[in-house]
Order: structure tokens, then sequence, then C-alpha cells
């Protein structure tokens, strides 16, 4: 099995805040990327007020839209005045002036992840043993973990978390397993990730204590 990756993005957020006496301001301008040829790319600079987005210059669109009455007001000053030719420029000189800096320090870094695979306690179901197959810190976001059973996939009796963001750049996803036990079986979880040369395989071992799984599950990922 194989996990493909059929789109990178990157937006640079750039933010400028003023407020004072409950009111609150803030300027971002945004480069949104699609690929690494550059096709697509977006310039965006959003002016909010309150939390509400008045007006917007897209470098697709080539002008200010107002989103309010004060917004349209702003709009057509601009794009009469000396600020749009400034916003037409943004793209050349920031956007894919950064372009390779930002593809070699974030997108084209990876990280693999850090697994553990633990007996929890399952819920009142038609079934007495819960498996959880837990993957962190790894980067970037995509990732795949199913289950195994005797080397064949298990699909029915699992549940997984969406990949959640740890807030440091890195994330983290937990699949849990409902199953009953039968004798001589092997139950396996299998990670995909991009990290990864191939896909990384994590067999659960009842006999062993807590800690030297875990030993195991994360030496397995090192490997």
């Amino acid at each position: 099995m194989s996990m493909s990756i059929f789109c990178v993005s990157l937006t640079l957020v750039l933010s400028i805040f003023s407020g004072t006496d409950g009111y609150f301001y803030q300027r971002v301008s945004e480069c949104r990327y699609s690929s690494k040829d550059l096709q697509g790319i977006e310039f965006i600079d959003s002016y909010v007020f309150n939390k509400a987005e008045y007006v917007r210059f897209n470098s697709t669109v080539g002008k200010y839209v107002g989103y309010t009455e004060y917004g349209v007001k702003n709009a057509e000053a601009w794009n009469k005045g000396p600020e749009l030719a400034g916003e037409l420029g943004e793209l050349e000189r920031v956007c894919k002036h950064n372009a390779p800096i930002d593809y070699s320090a974030i997108l084209d870094k990876t990280v693999e992840p850090h697994v553990r695979l633990s007996s929890v306690a399952p819920p009142s179901g038609r079934h007495p043993a819960m498996l959880m197959c837990s993957a962190y810190d790894f980067f970037p976001k995509p990732i795949r973990v199913t289950w195994l059973r005797d080397g064949r996939e298990v699909k029915s009796d699992v549940t997984s978390t969406e990949e959640l963001a740890n807030g440091d750049w890195y994330y983290q996803i937990h699949s849990h397993l409902e199953y009953t036990p039968r004798s001589g079986e092997k139950i396996s979880c299998m990670v995909e990730h991009i990290s990864l040369t191939e896909p990384m395989v994590y067999h659960w071992d009842p006999s062993l204590p807590e800690a030297e799984r875990n030993k195991i599950a994360i030496g397995a990922s090192g490997l």
C-alpha cells in the first residue's frame, strides 16, 4: 500500500494589529501556493475591522473589492490611486521571491511519526477488547493508519480521529480497533507517511508489559 499526496499548499500570513477603546483593526497579507511551479499562486491583502473583512485585494482579480459600504468607498478610491500599483507588485516582490525559501524551509521537510500501540478500555459494545494506535509528532499532516488482523486489513469496528494539530507544526492521530481476541492471531497497526520509505507495521504483543510494548513501537518507527 502507498499513500499519495496530491497537493501541497502554504499560506504565509503577515498581520498588523491595532486596537483602542474596544475597536480592533487587522491587516492580513497572504501568499497562497498550490504547486512548486507557482501555477495558480495568489497574493491576497485583507483589511479587517472588528473581525469583519471590509475590503480585499486579490492578485487574481487584479483590484480591490469592498464588502461593506465603507469598504466599497475605499476600494473605489484605492483602485484609482497609487495603492493599486503597490499591490500589483507584491505577487512578484514578495510571493514569488520568497517561494523557494518557503518550500525548502517548510514544505520539503518531513518528520517521522512516533507510534504507540496500547490496550484501552472498550466502550460498552459487542467486543470485550480495544487497541489504540497513536502516531505523534509527524509532519506534514497527511498520514494513513490501518489495522491488520493476520495480515489482512480490518475495516469494521475501527474508528479514527482526524489529524490533530499540536500547535507547533506537528500533528498526532489516534485510531481504535474494537475486537474479540482469538487464540494465536496477530493484530498489527500499519502507518504510512511521506517521511517513511515504506509502511511501518507495529505488532501487538499482549504478553509484554505496557512499557516494553511502547519501546518496541517507538524503536520500530526509528528503524
